[in-house]
């Protein structure tokens, strides 16, 4: 009795070839990531043009705090946009990313709570801060979205 195996394999891709996803600055995500990168260069530039600090190390903490955190932003976007994630694979890109907007959310709330407590009247100052406030809003939708990619429950189904 002979017995005859078949073996039938089927690979789906995400990738149609090209090395930029163009698509992706029109999903929620992207648009939300593009919106928080124009928010804290905005807010970076609002202070660092501002004339006359009244306080000069909290204009600095909040320099450097959106600076770094844009620079992070737009590397991810810029990963997301060529599509690098799936390349370097021995990283979990949304627990890296989950991480990152918990600590920008909570370093940039509390510059911008320092400088609106510092901005004695000055408008620039005040947009800063502002602009710094916006961003933590953004950043908490992100998180909420990561959160539930990254944390949230995963349905196990057991026969029983």
């Amino acid at each position: 009795m002979s017995h005859t195996i078949v073996t039938t394999t089927t690979t789906t891709s995400t990738s149609d070839g090209r090395i930029m996803n163009l698509g992706y600055a029109r999903t929620l995500q992207g648009m939300l990531r593009i919106a928080q990168v124009v928010v804290l260069i905005v807010a970076f530039l609002c202070v660092r043009c501002a004339p006359g600090w009244p306080d000069y190390y909290a204009y600095r903490y909040f320099e450097v705090v959106t600076l770094w955190f844009f620079t992070v932003f737009l590397i991810f976007l810029l990963m997301d946009i060529f599509r690098l994630q799936g390349k370097v694979g021995c990283i979990n890109w949304p627990l890296t990313e989950f991480l990152h907007y918990v600590v920008g959310a909570l370093l940039i709330f509390i510059a911008s709570i320092v400088a609106a407590a510092r901005s004695w009247g000055y408008a620039s100052l005040i947009l800063g801060s502002v602009f710094g406030f916006i961003g933590v809003a953004l950043m908490g939708v992100s998180i909420f979205k990561l959160y539930k990619v990254t944390c949230g429950s995963q349905q196990t189904s057991a026969a029983v």
